[in-house]
Order: structure tokens, then C-alpha cells, then sequence
């Protein structure tokens, strides 16, 4: 029993260590991370869940909370934020696939849903296959070419970093 309790601590541990993380990328790096062009640096953090599953509430917790501190409205900060989660759960699907296609589900996710929201929440003129362009590209940096950068980086640890209890 005591085992399963700390189980559970770890992963809320993870869970919130993630999701703060996420925060401070997105927050430190703002200039880049709104707009319908973004490279949101936080969503390197994509890949995580190839690692643990606390990743998931993490990113998911750590998005809402970057977009009500962006000063997101309403329907960026539940839409964007489910973009996030969909790609998470996805990705934690993959984990015992191809590390290549690990970064794929947080990209398809944010490049089909993202647009929408700027087009139909903050009323961006622009077309909406031109957006899913400019988000896509943001999320191949981000998740595709940071994402896997940090895959490499915590490969070689993960059993150490991301043990259970």
C-alpha cells in the first residue's frame, strides 16, 4: 500500500514540476509564444510523455495556466489548451513506436486546432490553410526539432530521472 501512495506523489510531483516548467518556457520566451506566428519553446515539453505519464495533466496544466497568464481569451485558453492534451495523450500512445513519431501528435493537434482559434477568437484575417502554415512550421521547430533534442538529452536518463517509486 505505501507503495501506490508514493506512486501517487511521484506523479503529481512530475505532473506539477512539468506544467511549471512549460509555464516559465512559455513566460520567458512570450515574444514567440502567441500570435499566429509562434515557436513556443514549452512545446518541446511535447515529448515527455514518451517518458512518464504524469507529462500529460503536466503539459495540459502548464498550457491553461501560460494562456490565462498570456492573457489569452477564453476560447484560446480551453481550445489551445485541449490541443496540448490531445497531442500528449497521443504521444504517450506512441511511446513504444518510432521516437519519430513521437513529436507528431502535439504537432497535428495544434496545427489543425490553433488556427481556428485565431481566426475565430482573436478575428485574424488571415486564411485559415496559411495559419495551419505558420503554426505548423512553429511546431515542427518546437516540437519536432527542440522536442527531439530533449528526447536525446533524457534518453540516456530517463530510467534514473523518470524511476518509479
Amino acid at each position: 500500500m505505501k507503495n501506490s501512495g508514493n506512486n501517487k506523489v511521484l506523479f503529481m510531483a512530475q505532473a506539477a514540476m512539468i506544467a511549471a516548467i512549460y509555464v516559465v518556457l512559455t513566460i520567458v520566451f512570450a515574444p514567440f509564444s502567441y500570435g499566429e506566428v509562434q515557436v513556443r519553446i514549452s512545446e518541446a515539453l511535447t515529448i515527455l510523455p514518451v517518458f512518464t505519464p504524469a507529462a500529460i495533466p503536466g503539459l495540459f496544466i502548464g498550457c491553461i495556466i501560460s494562456n490565462i497568464l498570456g492573457g489569452c481569451i477564453l476560447p484560446d485558453i480551453i481550445f489551445g489548451s485541449l490541443a496540448t492534451l490531445i497531442g500528449a495523450i497521443f504521444t504517450w500512445q506512441l511511446r513504444n513506436k518510432s521516437k519519430f513519431l513521437a513529436p507528431l501528435p502535439p504537432i497535428l493537434a495544434n496545427t489543425i486546432i490553433v488556427p481556428f482559434v485565431l481566426r475565430y477568437g482573436y478575428q485574424v484575417p488571415l486564411p485559415i490553410p496559411f495559419m495551419m502554415l505558420t503554426v505548423g512550421i512553429g511546431e515542427v521547430i518546437s516540437c519536432g526539432v527542440l522536442g527531439m533534442i530533449v528526447y536525446a538529452a533524457l534518453s540516456r536518463y530517463k530510467h534514473a530521472i523518470f524511476k518509479t517509486a
